[in-house]
């Protein structure tokens, strides 16, 4: 393998010096953010991505390619002394040739558990972390027991693809399972059934472990969504100190139970009870985990780069309340716009807004563009700031 002229292979543990180059499958704002932190440290890096002039592309040298050609992965390998992906819809015959090639300390096998919803909660549950109760679905008569059994409401879910709430239906009446089955058994993929958690709050937690380990997590993040889409993550989680610690030894387990290596998000329902239920994993940085960027001792992204060439993992001590926002293609002019006039309201408020855009060239509706990190003394008087702007009102 050439890169940095190390030679590796996904078996080894090996300690990784600035100077190396990063090999990054996917060129979207997750990687570009890993980058960002990455060149600081004096990595260099090199993303596959097949859309010219990616986020990560602007900044890095990039193959334009299909995630699924091989030829192309073949030439990230030798560019690269290490491989890791920003997302984990990546093609999984390419990430087995890249460890076969390459350095991924990820690993395939990774990967091949995240990207499919019921051998991802079959892992969760052998760490010995609960779940919601779920069944698997192949046949319409499978889906209407499943619902007798569980329960309506329900979660009807693709066991592959899907985000921001696509490829999922809730279920509140027996007259709603025949079509909302016709509909997703369409996409050819196997589903799931969710039983619906009444939840009083969805929180994520962002753990690293590094090839040798070593394991670490950031504060609990509290998740508020619209319309599916994350809107706000809010740190201190509005929650115990109990659930908050219990919830980052969840979340470690499942990175250890899994071996994992580089970042896992963990996202969790919070019952009224303070009762826990693992949703779903992310093994790679997470939109939650953005508020770290100002607001930790250490980035998640810096972390990851950390965790992946197996240095030593940095301080995730929360440094100050925090409430990260998105900004969507809709709030993109008004966001900008904003943060080039005098903010009166946040001075008045305490609070400290941190724009992070994403370089992506068109902004559309519901596309994630970027978002604000908001420093603050206390998160309600953030809250107030989002609520009080003219940014993220209902459209």
């Amino acid at each position: 393998m050439m890169g940095n002229g190390v030679q590796q292979n996904s078996l080894a543990v090996s300690k990784l010096l600035p100077g190396s180059v990063i090999g990054v499958l996917g060129g979207g704002q997750l990687g570009r953010m890993i980058a960002l932190e990455g060149i600081r440290l004096g990595y260099s890096f090199v993303t596959l991505d097949p859309t010219p002039n990616s986020p990560l592309g602007q900044i890095a040298e990039q193959l334009t390619a299909g995630y699924d050609d091989v030829e192309a992965a073949r030439q990230l390998a030798a560019k690269a002394d290490v491989i890791t992906y920003e997302f984990e819809n990546v093609d999984a015959g390419v990430a087995k040739l890249l460890e076969e090639q390459s350095y991924v300390p990820q690993g395939s096998k990774l990967l091949y558990t995240t990207q499919h919803r019921l051998r991802e909660k079959a892992a969760i549950e052998a760490a010995g972390v609960p779940v919601a109760p779920y069944r698997e679905i192949t046949s319409l008569a499978d889906l209407q027991s499943a619902a007798t059994e569980l329960g309506l409401p329900c979660v009807l879910k693709t066991a592959m693809g899907g985000y921001d709430g696509k490829g999922q239906a809730v279920l509140r009446s027996e007259d709603e399972l025949e079509p909302a089955y016709k509909e997703l058994a369409a996409s050819n993929t196997e589903l799931v059934l969710e039983k619906f958690v009444k939840f009083a709050c969805e929180i994520s937690v962002i753990a690293a472990r590094t090839p040798s380990g070593i394991v670490k997590s950031f504060p609990p993040a509290e998740n508020v969504h619209v319309n599916n889409i994350l809107h706000l993550s809010i740190v201190p989680a509005r929650v115990s100190n109990e659930v908050q610690r219990k919830a980052c030894q969840l979340a470690e387990r499942v990175a250890e139970g899994l071996g994992a290596v580089g970042l896992l998000a963990v996202e969790m329902f919070v019952t009224e009870d303070g009762e826990l239920y693992v949703n779903e994993l992310a093994p790679r940085p997470h939109n939650s985990g953005h508020y770290t960027m100002e607001a930790c001792s250490t980035s998640q992204f810096e972390q990851h780069v950390r965790a992946i060439c197996d240095l030593p993992l940095g301080d995730t001590t929360l440094l100050s309340p925090v409430v990260m926002v998105n900004v969507l293609g809709q709030h993109l002019a008004e966001a900008v716009r904003s943060f080039a006039n005098e903010d009166e309201l946040a001075e008045s408020l305490g609070v400290v807004p941190k724009l992070h855009l994403y370089g992506k060239h068109e902004a559309k509706h519901n596309r994630k563009m970027g978002h604000i990190n908001l420093l603050c003394g206390d998160v309600e008087a953030a809250l107030e700031w989002v609520e009080k702007m003219n940014i993220w009102r209902q459209d």
